[in-house]
């Protein structure tokens, strides 16, 4: 029993490692980085930064029933994200091949970039829950400094709610 625990608790922490030590917070810069889009092309954040506000929401896996909500939620809310001048991106170690089968099941107008490495996912400090990707989204402001973060692991429709309350807020006080 006692071997047990152990072992549950060494496997608890190694899922859920990571190899930043430190999360990119509110008022940290983002680090520039290119990852391919579900068509295959490459997203460069810098054609971006100073031109849009970014919206980036770091998601586990496509197809997942929570992921699948976070991202409709984003889909629905997509033309006030636009009309906001925010560009919505999600992320995640899934193949170009996932994100294009998962993009076209649900009609997503947006971005969905392919981590595999999770390079960036590390760069951002993204903390992993039960061996997957966590859920976390964060709003980038003109100047490329993060301005809003939002994690919440359950609460998938939540980001892009709180994301778009923010951007707009963000728009009202220009």
């Amino acid at each position: 029993m006692k071997y047990t625990v152990i072992l549950l608790s060494f496997f608890f922490f190694a899922c859920n490692a990571n190899s930043q030590e430190k999360q990119l917070k509110v008022g940290d810069h983002i680090p520039s980085f290119s990852l391919s889009d579900e068509n295959g092309k490459i997203f460069n954040s810098k054609d971006y930064v100073g031109k849009k506000i970014l919206v980036i929401y770091f998601y586990p896996k496509d197809e997942s029933p929570v992921c699948t909500k976070e991202s409709c939620a984003f889909r629905d809310s997509y033309t006030d994200f636009e009309k906001a001048g925010a560009v919505v991106v999600g992320i995640n170690n899934g193949s170009v091949e996932s994100h294009k089968s998962f993009q076209e099941n649900h009609q997503l107008p947006f971005f969905l970039l392919s981590d595999p490495d999770k390079k960036v996912v590390n760069f951002f400090g993204v903390k992993g829950k039960f061996g997957m990707i966590g859920r976390e989204t964060f709003v980038v402001d003109l100047s490329g400094k993060i301005v809003y973060t939002f994690d919440s692991f359950m609460k998938g429709t939540a980001h892009a709610e709180n994301a778009l309350d923010f951007v707009k807020k963000m728009n009202t006080q220009k």
